[in-house]
């Protein structure tokens, strides 16, 4: 089922004191055929993400990936001033030549370099030297050994 529609809410047999009950019978139809779609949108594609019980968004109704429309970053603010992932962060892996070329680093940026250590992969992540008039350029964060138990 569609999404409500506001232009298929038609008021003209309804906003005068003297509109004809009859009339506006068609218009009274339509407009809560339109609230029976949003209210059946509930948990729908083309529809909204309801809540559950605890006003959080049911797993089912998240999508597996957020793209942005503009050239805005994403970003997520919560109240905590901390993001917590559980599981496993995956970076998508870029070049010396890649990261080098971005116009939007910011300090603090981190990223997985596919070959920034010499030649091998390594995190970098974006800081502001004393001698660098302000600009964050990457800095290699070495991946040591194996982890083990």
């Amino acid at each position: 089922m569609a999404w409500g529609t506001s232009s298929n809410v038609i008021t003209t047999n309804l906003d005068s004191g003297t509109d004809s009950p009859a009339a506006a019978r068609a218009d009274i139809k339509s407009a809560l055929d339109e609230l029976k779609a949003v209210i059946d949108g509930r948990n729908t594609a083309n529809g909204v993400a309801g809540l559950d019980a605890s006003s959080k968004i049911n797993a089912t109704q998240i999508p597996d990936e957020i793209n942005s429309t503009t050239a805005t970053d994403l970003t997520i603010d919560p109240s905590t001033g901390k993001v917590k992932l559980e599981e496993i962060l995956n970076l998508a892996p870029q070049t010396v030549t890649q990261l080098n070329a971005r116009s939007d680093i910011q300090q603090g940026d981190i990223a997985f370099c596919s070959n920034g250590d010499g030649g091998t992969e390594c995190l970098a992540v974006a800081v502001i030297e004393d001698d660098s008039a302000g600009a964050p350029t990457w800095k290699v964060v070495q991946i040591g050994s194996a982890i083990s138990t």
